[in-house]
C-alpha cells in the first residue's frame, strides 16, 4: 500500500468525527507521547528493565502502530 493511500484511510477515519485533527502542536505533543511509550517497550523487551506484573502487555506492533498513525496525521 502507498503512503497516499494510508494517508487517505487515516483521512477518512478522521473525517467521521466533528472534531477532524487536532492541532499541529497538539499532534506533536501527541507523537512525543507515543515514541516515549515505543521506548519503554522496546526497553522492556531488550532491556534490563523487565514489565512489572501489573503493567499492561503493550505489543511492540501497537506501539509502532500508532507512532505511525501519528505522524500519518501530521502529514495531512
Amino acid at each position: 500500500m502507498a503512503l497516499k493511500d494510508t494517508q487517505k484511510e487515516v483521512d477518512d477515519w478522521v473525517s467521521q468525527y466533528k472534531i477532524g485533527y487536532w492541532a499541529p502542536h497538539e499532534i506533536l505533543a501527541r507523537l512525543t507521547e507515543e515514541v516515549g511509550e515505543l521506548a519503554r517497550e522496546v526497553n522492556h523487551i531488550f532491556g534490563p528493565k523487565k514489565k512489572k506484573d501489573s503493567e499492561d502487555s503493550n505489543e511492540m506492533a501497537d506501539e509502532l502502530a500508532d507512532v505511525l498513525f501519528t505522524i500519518i496525521c501530521l502529514a495531512n
